[in-house]
């Protein structure tokens, strides 16, 4: 029976965009068609690679207006943010510089009687699941190191974002990239997995929920399939008594705001040093009522709608069970008369609240936050890691140095100092815990899409 996945625009609740998904005679056929290509492709030149690579993302620089009407048509981000251009071109022209040092041999020995390195081989076939809430960044991540080291690609995206995947195909393969090195993928999940468990695959990243997570690493189990899985957070901010205010509210407030707070490493808890803690709450209180909810196609709007329904619902159900349980909602949704109960949600601020709380708990992955005054690092650090996630910390104190000695302290994938809900392409993207396991940019992120090879060769001497 055929299956029709459907983007349903949280704008209106329309069918934005519909597509038929592949039989499993159709996807089995995309992916011999991927491993027929790649050993053409990794034959070309690197510095070939390199260029289509590049050319190809310069052709989606080139549909942004579209595809910045798109994503909020798609999954509600305003228009007035342009996309995720600035991070799609940053990252890609770091991993396209440090390619060739990432993927040089390690020479231990070249002399007149031996030759010993270890080389970088592509893993194959990649395929990628991308997630919806930042469906260009996130898939960017993998594609590029994995195209320049050599693999072909197979990009199944999410439901919620089914243009994106073909706006990426769209412009790859107007860039010279052959179409079955580089494929979109309308997939549903009986099919994936199927893929997945007969060894379709030689690297799978994944980027979304737990629970998805743990249905990859089902599929894969006994296949040895490497897998990368960043499987999202609950990320804290912890706010020192040396920080400056209004910096740490506008960051952390951001933070947690920004894209309704549908965000991975979106600040999800604040900890609050006990004397900054009563100034802090009320200016982050006048941040959040500065903001406006609305359409996302108005310019004006800097709260959309979250993507679907059931997003919307899971935080309100967080906020009215926290409230039920004592904490205290700061932000009247009157002031947000466009929260509609559906995918349009007001903002909200909660303090009085502790870690019993599903809302500080679990992940909320929306426009919420939840604040705690600490008294000490210790109790901060305490509450930090008391959590089943770990992909960012956010610290704020003008002290470098106890920032590093609480960093070391905590189970998480990335440590910031004043600043954070941030991606560095230079350095490793990873988690720990709940968040998965795996590593995205800087240079360990090729070694995710390649696999080392030794060679030990004894010259024959005349």
């Amino acid at each position: 029976m055929t299956r029709m996945i459907q983007c349903i625009s949280p704008i209106d609740g329309r069918v934005y965009a519909e597509r038929e998904a592949l039989s499993q005679a159709e996807a089995e056929l995309r992916a011999s068609r991927a491993r027929a290509a790649q050993p053409g492709w990794a034959d070309r030149p690197l510095d070939e690679r390199i260029a289509l690579v590049r050319a190809g993302v310069e052709r989606l620089n080139q549909m942004k207006d579209r595809i910045v009407e798109e994503l909020a048509w798609q999954m509600g981000r305003p228009v007035r943010y342009g996309g995720e251009f600035g991070g799609v071109n940053e990252r890609t022209d770091y991993m396209a510089a440090i390619a060739a040092e990432a993927l040089a041999p390690m020479i231990v020995e070249s002399s007149e009687h031996f030759e010993r390195r270890i080389e970088r081989e592509p893993q194959g076939v990649v395929l990628v699941i991308a997630p919806w809430n930042y469906p260009y960044l996130t898939a960017i991540n993998t594609i590029v190191p994995a195209l320049i080291a050599g693999n072909t690609v197979m990009l199944k995206h999410a439901s919620q974002t089914l243009l994106a995947g073909e706006r990426l195909a769209e412009a790859f393969h107007a860039a010279g990239v052959p179409q079955d090195v580089f494929q979109n993928v309308v997939l549903d999940h009986a099919a994936t997995e199927h893929l997945i468990a007969s060894r379709a695959f030689d690297f799978v990243n994944f980027t979304g929920s737990v629970n998805g997570g743990r249905a990859i690493e089902r599929a894969a189990a006994g296949t040895f399939t490497a897998l990368g899985l960043e499987l999202g957070g609950k990320d804290p901010g912890y706010v020192m008594e040396d920080a400056d205010l209004d910096a740490a509210v506008d960051g952390l407030m951001d933070g947690a705001m920004f894209n309704s707070g549908q965000c991975c490493c979106g600040i999800e808890r604040i900890y609050v040093a006990g004397p900054l803690f009563d100034d802090f709450v009320e200016r982050a209180v006048e941040w959040v009522k500065r903001q406006k909810l609305g359409n996302p196609l108005d310019p004006e709007t800097t709260l959309g709608p979250m993507a679907n329904r059931r997003f919307a619902d899971t935080v309100r159900s967080q906020i009215a069970d926290a409230i039920t349980d004592g904490a205290r909602a700061l932000i009247d949704p009157a002031l947000f008369p466009q929260d509609d109960g559906g995918t349009y949600l007001a903002p909200q601020i909660l303090v009085d609240v502790n870690h019993e709380m599903r809302v500080m708990r679990e992940e909320s992955f929306g426009p919420v936050v939840g604040i705690m005054p600490v008294d000490n690092d210790d109790e901060a650090v305490a509450l930090m890691n008391d959590c089943d996630y770990g992909l960012t910390a956010s610290l704020w104190t003008q002290d470098a140095d106890r920032a590093a000695r609480i960093g070391r302290r905590l189970e998480t994938g990335t440590v910031f100092q004043n600043r954070c809900d941030y991606l560095d392409p230079a350095l490793c993207w990873t988690g720990c815990k709940d968040t998965g396991r795996g590593a995205a940019l800087s240079v360990l992120g090729y070694h995710s899409v390649t696999r080392p090879k030794s060679y030990h060769l004894r010259k024959v001497l005349k």
